[in-house]
């Protein structure tokens, strides 16, 4: 930076002074050769648009205006200046005018660096929004000119004038309005007159224009004499065109009223009486002519000088004066010194105003009937310093403490900028708004009043895609994002269905509610209501021993499924039975809590086998998982989908020792299980319930083989047991000490109606070799029951125990619709005879697709005592700590969902000899 160079102080070095930014001017201190402290300034300010091509920037007009090279000829690719030396100053101290030049991104450098500045991922609204910022910032400097200049000039690159500086200016007009009480409290106590520090302003603004003519025009000098060139024409196309520049440029300002009758309401003026627009010739072709024709002309003039030198606006007029007598002589190299006599040159076209300031006179603008004179001031620089540092710390620089509230108000009025200058916002903004409603029609077309989660994110898409048809615009993500809040706003208003769902896989009716504490009553009037869940789902199921039927509402907790429902049922009909008690959680303090996961890896996310759980030997015993696996979900999360389950070891072999059970290890007193037991529960705890149930009806001869299980809701031949005929071999002197296991295979598992085949070809019954064999017969039954109670016994005769028994079959009575219904394994019926042998129980059910674990009661290997019908009760619903497993749908295979293999052991127990 330059250093700006006061009054009658020139650098003697080069002759010139160099331009400085207008705020290291206002902060340099400053002193006036005293000889022209007095002295008037005008201050002419210069902005517009340079040329994006190749050529000369509207800088290097100053350098005509003052007669030396103050700013390069053209623009330097790298060199962008700084951000913050938008206003360069020079002082023309030789004519006392001082001259400020704005820089915007209308100028190809700021341009440059605006574009350097902006990211290759930068999005449509911020890379709007960044230009909206520029335009603001470049409107608060333009007020700022506006406010301590006394002429402006305006150029433009061509000879057309840009109509949207209408809107510029009705902008400003605007702004300044709005922050004239701010700017008036700033400069309160500057040494200004009482007029300025009402107006803001020493006068109103005298604004010029200054186009640049392109080549499509050429001024010909026989054009302009009609063929004689001795006789040159009053007005030449240039004049014209400055002509018919001006008329343009009035009446636009004054139909959008940018320009009144009155001129001290107005931005700036523009003379009534005086040429305000100047048209800059073409570059003459030849070069090198046009320097020697300027050569020989100011060769001329230098000899017809006076020896006194003369400066300032008299030297001037005598240049002028000069010219006229050259041009009064028949010398040929006069033509072109009368053209621009006819035509002035820029100086003489800027000289014309200053010359009003510096004597005075002012801007005499004002039309009408009655015309109000305007206030002027010409001050010297000390006093336009102090009213332009103030203002230039409260619109653009914003670093005075004491002027921070002032500019903080400032930037607080720039809104008003918008609805001008951002045409395009405007569009967009009209835009977004009616589509709107459009989209809002939308998402509650065809809704019911309560809807879930799934419903709302559908309609929404929707209306969005609406929304996208007839939205555009920058303001399109913001309307956007407001059309997702008010769709939330409309659906979280009393139409949210609760997202609850059953463990059948049905949501909960009821809008969005609380659960009722405990010992706290449903209130329906609560904001929001404190309600049980209702899917409004009712199913018809019997009670643990199966001989009672009673309705059931669909569960919504695990607790409600496998416990509560069968607990009231007890109290009418098997309370009084004898039975096997699982072993649940006993408590030793008053306070137990729920297991944590407490650094264990939860089932959720082990990682089981790739094949799933394998099935089990008859010897072995699923035993909870591994330690490090632990609970990590409550139990009220829902999820259609399993996440992987794993022990983290696979199942036992045959022959391996059997992992010890439950009840040989001590369980928590202090921790209990907050689920079902499954393969991947952490060992040592127990739930508060047990979901399985296990009763004895009666003893074995309560079953009678020929009626079948009287127990209602049976249907007709479906309630008889399947026989399953063991052979208790009797022990002679040579087989005395062995005893054969019965397992469960194909031998001792006959088909119905089918007769034992001995050994030695004999039948089932006592055959004639020397040993005789006893034989036992157990019955087996499993019930399946639907929804509607309807309930009925499977005979796959040879996949009853040898293979896995599905836990879902298709219901025999399917309902009037296309939705099938499927009937769910419930009870296992087991009629032991009063016999030397041991039936063993050992359940496991695998309700899912891999990796779901394998749910077990929490006692397993269960001996069934002798003479007695004994029936099992599988769970209502199957829990793990990641959410139900729901039932099947309806593309889901069925043979995912099955009951393993090996659920009924038999081997004789100390039989007496024969």
């Amino acid at each position: 930076m330059g250093v700006f160079v006061p009054p009658r102080l020139m650098m003697k070095e080069s002759g010139m002074s160099v331009p400085v930014s207008v705020g290291t001017l206002l902060q340099a201190d400053l002193q006036e050769d005293p000889a022209y402290r007095d002295d008037g300034l005008c201050v002419v300010g210069v902005f517009g648009k340079s040329n994006m091509q190749s050529g000369p920037l509207k800088e290097s007009l100053l350098n005509t205006l003052a007669d030396k090279n103050i700013f390069p000829m053209f623009a330097e690719a790298e060199d962008g200046g700084s951000a913050d030396s938008l206003i360069q100053a020079f002082y023309d101290q030789e004519n006392r005018v001082l001259y400020l030049h704005l820089s915007s991104v209308c100028d190809s450098r700021q341009l440059l660096r605006a574009c350097r500045s902006l990211g290759a991922d930068t999005s449509h609204s911020d890379a709007h929004d960044f230009w909206k910022g520029l335009e603001r910032q470049h409107c608060l400097h333009l007020l700022y000119l506006f406010s301590v200049c006394h002429i402006l000039l305006m150029v433009h690159p061509n000879q057309t004038f840009d109509v949207t500086y209408d809107r510029l200016f009705r902008a400003m007009d605007a702004l300044r309005q709005k922050v004239l009480p701010l700017i008036r409290a700033a400069i309160k106590d500057c040494p200004v007159s009482k007029e300025w520090k009402l107006n803001c302003r020493p006068c109103p603004p005298r604004l010029l224009f200054v186009f640049q003519m392109n080549g499509t025009l050429k001024i010909s000098n026989s054009s302009e004499s009609g063929g004689n060139p001795d006789k040159p024409k009053k007005h030449s196309p240039r004049r014209r065109l400055q002509h018919a520049l001006e008329d343009q440029i009035y009446r636009i300002f004054r139909k959008s009223r940018v320009l009144t009758n009155q001129s001290s309401n107005c931005l700036f003026t523009v003379p009534a009486n005086q040429a305000f627009v100047y048209v800059i010739p073409t570059a003459d072709e030849d070069p090198v002519g046009a320097l020697l024709t300027q050569l020989r002309s100011n060769c001329i003039l230098t000899d017809q000088e006076p020896s006194v030198t003369i400066s300032g606006p008299r030297k001037y007029q005598q240049m002028r004066r000069s010219a006229r007598q050259l041009g009064g002589s028949g010398d040929a190299g006069g033509l072109s010194v009368v053209s621009q006599l006819v035509d002035c040159s820029l100086k003489d076209f800027l000289w014309q105003h200053v010359e009003l300031v510096q004597t005075k006179k002012g801007f005499d603008d004002s039309v009408g009937r009655n015309p109000q004179p305007s206030h002027f001031e010409l001050p010297n620089y000390t006093k336009w310093a102090s009213v332009a540092s103030k203002l230039h710390h409260v619109l653009i620089s914003n670093t005075d403490e004491e002027m921070a509230e002032l500019a903080a108000k400032v930037q607080s009025q720039l809104k008003v900028l918008d609805g001008f200058l951002d045409a395009d916002s405007k569009f967009s903004e009209n835009r977004c708004q009616k589509a709107l409603p459009l989209a809002h029609s939308a998402y509650q077309s065809n809704l019911p009043h309560n809807y879930t989660t799934t419903v709302h994110k559908n309609q929404l898409t929707q209306a969005l895609r609406v929304y996208s048809q007839h939205a555009r615009g920058v303001a399109f993500q913001r309307y956007a994002l407001q059309l997702h809040e008010d769709c939330y706003k409309f659906w979280s208003n009393g139409h949210q269905l609760c997202e609850e769902r059953s463990l059948t896989d049905q949501h909960c009716v009821h809008k969005f509610h609380l659960l009722p504490q405990p010992d706290e009553k449903p209130d329906v009037d609560h904001n929001p209501p404190i309600l049980n869940h209702n899917s409004r789902g009712r199913s018809t199921s019997s009670c643990n021993c199966g001989r009672k039927q009673a309705p059931r509402e669909d569960p919504f907790d695990v607790q409600a499924a496998n416990y509560d429902f069968y607990q009231m049922l007890e109290e009418k009909c098997c309370g009084k039975l004898e039975r096997i008690d699982f072993p649940v959680f006993q408590p030793s303090t008053p306070d137990p809590a729920p297991a944590s996961n407490q650094a264990q890896q939860a089932p959720c996310e082990g990682s089981g086998d790739a094949d799933g759980p394998k099935e089990p030997s008859s010897a072995q015993s699923h035993t909870p998982g591994d330690a490090s696996l632990s609970l990590a979900l409550s139990l009220g999360r829902s999820t259609d989908s399993l996440e992987p389950y794993g022990d983290g070891d696979g199942p036992e072999k045959q022959g391996q020792p059997k992992r010890p059970s439950l009840i040989d290890r001590q369980p928590s007193t202090v921790e209990y299980l907050p689920g079902m037991m499954h393969s991947g529960c952490p060992k040592g705890l127990l739930p508060k319930f047990s979901s399985w149930s296990l009763v004895k009806l009666g003893p074995a001869k309560s079953y009678n083989c020929h009626t079948g299980l009287e127990q209602p809701g049976f249907l007709p031949g479906s309630s008889f047991l399947l026989p399953w005929d063991l052979v208790i071999r009797s022990r002679s002197d040579e087989d005395a000490g062995l005893s054969e296991p019965l397992d469960g295979g194909a031998s001792s598992w006959p088909a119905p109606n089918k007769s034992l085949i001995g050994k030695r070809g004999s039948t089932g019954g006592l055959g004639r070799s020397r040993r005789r064999d006893d034989m036992a017969r157990v019955f087996v039954g499993f019930e399946y029951e639907d929804s509607r109670g309807r309930r009925f016994i499977s005979y796959p005769a040879t996949r009853v125990l040898n293979t896995d028994m599905p836990l879902y079959i298709p219901s025999p009575s399917q309902g009037r619709g296309l939705k099938p219904h499927f009937a769910q394994l419930t009870r296992l019926f087991v009629v032991v005879p009063d016999a030397p042998l041991e039936v063993t129980l050992n359940p496991q059910v695998q309700p899912g697709p891999p990796p779901c674990p394998v749910f077990h009661p929490e006692q397993t290997d269960i001996v069934l005592p002798p003479d007695g019908l004994w029936v099992l009760r599988f769970p209502f619903s199957y829990v793990t700590d990641c959410g139900p497993c729901f039932p099947p749908k309806e593309n889901q295979p069925l043979s995912n969902y099955k009951v393993l293999r090996g659920i009924l052991r038999a081997a004789t127990s100390n039989p007496a000899p024969q």
